[in-house]
């Protein structure tokens, strides 16, 4: 659905109306699962779940196009993975700190329906998973929000806290280590082997 579709189905659904609201769900839950499966693997379904239930609360209010709604949501979606991260310090653990999922992988939980990652799917999240295995996470986060969320400099730099300029920064920063961790062959695969 192209941006002149998104954008009537906004409008459609600041007015309730179911169809404009699934529009929007279809166009932007893909992205917000990849972000979200980024920085939480085993809870990004009810954070996206989350997500969603505040923007359904906020949508009649929202002003804006189509460019605002996606850094309004993805906003929406950090400050649900802030909560979740606090909580989680909260809570006393009983076990050892899980490790961290071998790169490349994508995590399912148990039920969800393996047809969700047709389409590619699954190959985008080894993507993500991949490239921002080589990046610290200050820079991973940027570049995700920026090509796996499509946020704008100027939107990832008001999400972060950070100035346009510094955005951009750690944008080169990262481009430039990625392009040295692929190496000449422009696979992650030959830096492995």
């Amino acid at each position: 659905m192209g941006d002149e579709g998104l954008e009537a189905a906004l409008d459609a659904a600041r007015e309730g109306d179911e169809a404009g609201v699934n529009a929007l769900y279809q166009a932007f839950q893909p992205p917000l699962l990849r972000y979200l499966r980024w920085r939480s693997p085993g809870g990004a379904e009810d954070l996206a779940q989350e997500t969603w239930l505040a923007v359904a609360r906020g949508l009649p209010r929202f002003e804006g196009g189509v460019s605002e709604f996606r850094a309004w949501l993805f906003a929406i979606a950090r400050r649900k993975l802030v909560d979740e991260q606090r909580a989680a310090l909260r809570r006393p653990r009983s076990e050892p700190w899980p490790a961290r999922d071998e790169p490349g992988t994508l995590v399912l939980d148990p039920g969800q329906d393996p047809g969700d990652l047709v389409a590619g799917e699954l190959d985008a999240q080894r993507a993500v998973a991949a490239l921002t295995e080589h990046l610290s996470e200050e820079v991973a986060e940027v570049v995700v929000l920026r090509v796996v969320a499509g946020l704008s400099v100027e939107q990832v730099a008001a999400l972060t806290g950070r100035s346009p300029g510094a955005i951009r920064v750690l944008q080169h920063r990262a481009l430039r280590k990625l392009a040295r961790a692929l190496g000449p062959t422009g696979s992650l695969e030959a830096q492995e082997a």
